[in-house]
């Protein structure tokens, strides 16, 4: 979406903060936020936005083509399919956390260590929450942070339901780009493990000397739509601790998961 030369509208000048880019996007913000209130014709938006109508048309293309907003022929524009399914997304993961969040802090202080919630974002792990541990140790992950699939125990959980063509296409294109390598056919039996049991490691494969204990969050359905992780310093971390964790952190997910109507088969 580029601007044309401005006529009517103010152009932006050489020192301003908004780029064109920027003020493109923000004119389209401001289209969307005009018709979430009634349907408006093309030249209403125009006349509400101070735009001319060859700008406000080729900003309202783009977003009909995206879904973001939808044209009903001698009526107007109006929200689109698209924002539908976004809200849909946006109110399941302000839920998930809100759902999850006592689960995260009993977890992290019944084993003094930190504790993450995640989804599956695309091909990559999205943190949503983060309750830090009480021990004197640092882990680097913040709320937002994407992070990888196939290194990462939150990521491991989120893709025990996935076919192992797809762990190991992302396997491949994860490592090309990563700094620790791990031996492709352990990787994939520690996976084939991990998915029998219901939980996941992280055993230093994503952060030097950090190890983590990680389980999906089930919906009504049955389907992963999050995860949650254990992580704390190896030291704090030996084989067996990590073995003694993982009823805890299954626990904990099955309840997470019971809230959005998960009904569990007993392991």
């Amino acid at each position: 979406m580029t601007t044309s030369t401005a006529t009517a509208e103010q152009p932006e000048t050489a020192g301003s903060a908004v780029g064109a880019g920027s003020q493109t996007l923000m004119r389209g913000l401001d289209l969307i936020e005009a018709v979430s209130h009634e349907v408006l014709t093309l030249s209403e938006l125009a006349t509400k936005l101070d735009l001319t109508k060859s700008t406000t048309h080729r900003l309202l293309s783009a977003l009909v083509d995206r879904g973001y907003l939808a044209f009903t022929p001698r009526a107007g524009y109006r929200l689109g399919p698209k924002l539908l399914l976004l809200g849909t997304l946006a109110q399941a993961q302000a839920d998930l956390v809100q759902v999850a969040r006592p689960y995260l802090e009993d977890l992290s202080a019944s084993t003094e260590d930190t504790v993450h919630l995640g989804i599956l974002d695309g091909d990559a792990a999205l943190y949503l929450d983060k309750v830090p541990g009480r021990r004197r140790i640092t882990i680097s992950s913040r709320v937002g942070d994407r992070q990888p699939l196939t290194s990462t125990g939150l990521g491991k959980a989120l893709m025990l339901d996935h076919s192992p063509s797809y762990w190991k296409d992302r396997f491949a294109t994860e490592q090309a780009a990563s700094a620790f390598k791990v031996d492709p056919v352990l990787w994939f039996d520690r996976m084939q493990g991990y998915a029998a049991c219901g939980r996941a490691f992280d055993l230093e494969e994503n952060e030097d000397q950090v190890r983590c204990v990680s389980a999906p969050i089930r919906d009504a359905a049955g389907k992963i739509v999050g995860a949650i992780s254990v992580s704390s310093a190896a030291q704090y971390m030996s084989d067996d601790r990590m073995t003694a964790l993982t009823d805890e952190v299954r626990d904990t997910a099955a309840a997470i998961s019971r809230e959005l109507g998960h009904e569990p088969t007993p392991r």
